[in-house]
Formats: C-alpha cells, structure tokens, sequence
C-alpha cells in the first residue's frame, strides 16, 4: 500500500479521492510514522459474511464455557482495575 505525507495528502486530497473511489488505498503519514489508512468507503479487512460471524459467535460460547474467572464478575474486575 503507498505511503504519502500528511502534508501532500493535504495539498492532493482532490486527486487522491478519486484514485481512492476507483479503488486504491494509500497510508497517511506523519514524520514518516503510519497514522491513517485512506481506503474506499464501505472496504474493510473484515469478513462479515454471517457464516463466519456465526463461526466466530461459536467459538467465543465454546471458549466461556471451557474457561472460568474463579467466580469474579467481569464488572468487578473493570472496577477493581479503575482503582
């Protein structure tokens, strides 16, 4: 995936909105550090085809049920970490 400054994507945005709607994907950096992904609306690296959505659902319930907090509730641990 190309990379290209902040700076320039400020200066080229226009052009870089159309390269995007047909379809590339460019990373947005900041003293050459990656800060952003510039990626066409709706595009994800996520499968959500409901199959694997189910699939997944299914593991995490296999998971619960194999795996235990010692009788501890997911709240009073979110609690006992804020302090």
């Amino acid at each position: 995936m190309p990379r290209i400054g902040a700076v320039e994507a400020r200066n080229h945005l226009p052009r870089l909105l159309h390269r995007v709607q047909a379809g590339e994907r460019f990373v947005i950096t900041r003293h050459g550090r990656p800060v952003a992904e510039l990626i066409p609306f709706g595009a994800s690296d996520l499968n959500t085809d409901p199959d694997t959505v189910q699939a997944a659902i299914d593991d995490l319930k296999g998971f619960q049920r194999t795996h235990s907090l010692g009788g501890l509730s997911v709240r009073k641990l979110i609690e006992a970490g804020r302090h």
